[in-house]
């Protein structure tokens, strides 16, 4: 199945208690075009979270250790983590429970069990609804922080094309057939801009051509 345009190399990071789901759940989600890393617990899922930023947060509510709740709450305190779109998965599924955790900060709450294509067009909405806030907000006094790059980052030409296409949600295979190169070509374009700027993913990425004016 090729409809995956939009999920292309999006990254993210499931958490919960139980290995079985984990392992359900991870499985459906690579075979649909995501990257996805995994944490049993809040506590883990902060240690992650101080090394790689995805772009999107995937969460059971009732864990060992850090529950969801408090993981939500930390992750919007963070000016680096605070945009990131929030699922949560819960076995509570009373009305009072939703909208708990819903005023906690997660931004869809879905009750176990559930069927894999809800959860997937779940997911799909909300990096598409993300997608668009980061557009919107450009660099407003309102918006997160400004991305933060070395000041003598210089791009190529046919990267300073990339990142501009990147910048307006396009898919490195789109992208290659617009550039008229191999999907491959594009990978290693992206991979070399962020290792370029220090960013974490493509979604950084796009802010900061944003923000600079480049798309």
């Amino acid at each position: 199945m090729k409809d995956n345009a939009v999920r292309e190399q999006k990254k993210l990071l499931l958490i919960d208690d139980d290995p079985n789901l984990i392992l359900l759940v991870k499985d459906y989600l690579e075979f649909r075009g995501y990257e996805v890393i995994t944490a049993e617990h809040g506590k883990e899922a902060l240690d992650i979270l101080e090394q790689d930023i995805p772009d999107m947060i995937i969460c059971d509510v009732m864990m060992p250790e850090m529950d969801g709740y408090t993981l939500v709450e930390k992750v919007r305190d963070d000016s680096r983590t605070s945009w990131i779109p929030i699922l949560f998965l819960s076995a509570k599924g009373q009305s009072q429970d939703r909208v708990k955790g819903l005023n906690k900060g997660a931004d869809v709450y879905m009750v176990k069990p559930f069927e894999p294509e809800e959860l997937v067009a779940q997911v799909e909405s909300s990096l598409k609804q993300a997608s668009r806030l980061i557009l919107h907000s450009g660099s407003g006094p309102d918006s997160t922080p400004k991305i933060k790059v070395p000041y003598d980052v210089e791009l190529t030409p046919t990267e300073l094309k990339v990142v501009q296409f990147v910048a307006r949600g396009m898919a490195n295979r789109e992208i290659a057939e617009k550039l008229n190169v191999s999907q491959r070509t594009i990978e290693s374009h992206v991979s070399n801009m962020l290792g370029k700027t220090g960013l974490h993913n493509r979604t950084e990425l796009a802010r900061w051509a944003i923000e600079n004016s480049m798309a």
